[in-house]
């Protein structure tokens, strides 16, 4: 039996892919979080053989869960989710290590696809992913996909309004770490504020 811990933050959402998971002979979704601190302590509780994990959380991003996750159990397969088009977070999702990266909109099929490959040990792309992104050197790329995922993860707060102090705070380093992924963000993505930077982020459909 492939044991499942389902992680995300929309009660409707997480309860209708909990539903289509249990109703699979080989598939019992075991437990269910809203937040990235409940998946991390259940995780540490019980045994799961796939965790579906929400890449856009309000508290803790999908990423800082699947760093803390890696961290204490780096064998533990992880299934990304996303509201948002593959090409933008599929290469981050996968430089964090996470097994499959899907996009919310992806068929029945292809989610427990994904789960039974990733639940046997293997790494799941989907075609289109693989069409739309194929292999090449980091000049061919957007520029966010050349940022680390910790890059990512500041320029998505900082996006989101929060200030650097807060952003230290949440993912615990000081504020004089944050300006400097600030400032190399800017860098890359070739802006010059804060404003500009959300402009960037709307036009690449990386936000709401």
């Amino acid at each position: 039996m492939i044991r499942v811990l389902v992680v995300d933050d929309h009660t409707i959402f997480r309860a209708g892919i909990a539903r289509l998971l249990s109703d699979e002979p080989d598939i019992a979704v075991t437990a269910q979080a809203a937040d990235g601190a409940t998946a991390l302590a259940l995780v540490r509780s019980q045994p799961f053989e796939a965790v579906l994990l929400d890449i856009n959380m309000a508290s803790r991003s999908g990423i800082e869960t699947l760093q803390a996750i890696r961290t204490e159990l780096p064998r533990l397969p992880v299934i990304m989710l996303s509201m948002y088009v593959e090409s933008q977070y599929a290469r981050l999702a996968l430089k964090a290590r996470a097994n499959a990266y899907l996009s919310k909109d992806v068929s029945p099929e292809e989610l427990l696809r994904a789960v039974r490959h990733v639940s046997a040990g293997g790494v799941y792309v989907t075609p289109g992913f693989a069409i739309a992104t194929p292999p090449g050197p980091p000049s061919d790329r957007l520029p966010h996909e050349n940022l680390s995922p910790r890059e990512m993860q500041v320029m998505l707060k900082i996006v989101r309004g929060l200030p650097l102090t807060e952003i230290g705070s949440q993912i615990l380093v000081s504020v004089k770490t944050v300006a400097t992924h600030r400032t190399r963000i800017l860098e890359k993505l070739g802006v010059a504020s804060n404003a500009e930077l959300v402009q960037y982020a709307m036009r690449h459909r990386l936000v709401d």
